[in-house]
């Protein structure tokens, strides 16, 4: 049975930071692309930033020079350090995983596993 919990979400002023955490069960992240992902209301998901099966890692222009994306394998745990934050990265942030990727990103539908989500509100 695959698991993935997301915890740190919060509320927080601008220029505050907060720490993602995502731990796995049941899944091996060190082989697989995993990734956060956000949605606000009204909006579509959006990707934050992956790590790639390869280790690549890229941001979304929005959240470069602010968020860092990183995984304990051991631990089988993301990470999402966001710094600087903004009232516009108010959202609920969800980790995903997958064993297909694209650009990084875990496939909808394609072995994909999704965590609950954590809300980040910012003001």
């Amino acid at each position: 049975h695959v698991q993935l919990v997301e915890s740190g979400g919060g509320s927080v002023q601008a220029g505050g930071s907060l720490r993602l955490s995502c731990v796995a069960s049941g899944y091996t992240i060190s082989t697989n692309c995993v990734a956060w992902f956000r949605q606000a209301p009204g909006k579509e998901r959006e990707g934050v930033a992956p790590i790639d099966s390869d280790g690549t890692i890229k941001y979304a222009d929005s959240v470069k020079g602010r968020f860092a994306i990183s995984k304990d394998n051991g631990k089988k745990t993301l990470y999402l350090q966001m710094d600087s934050l903004k009232p516009e990265d108010t959202a609920m942030y969800y980790c995903a995983a997958g064993s297909s990727c694209g650009r990084g990103y875990p496939i909808p539908g394609k072995g994909d596993y999704w965590g609950q989500g954590t809300q980040v509100t910012v003001s």
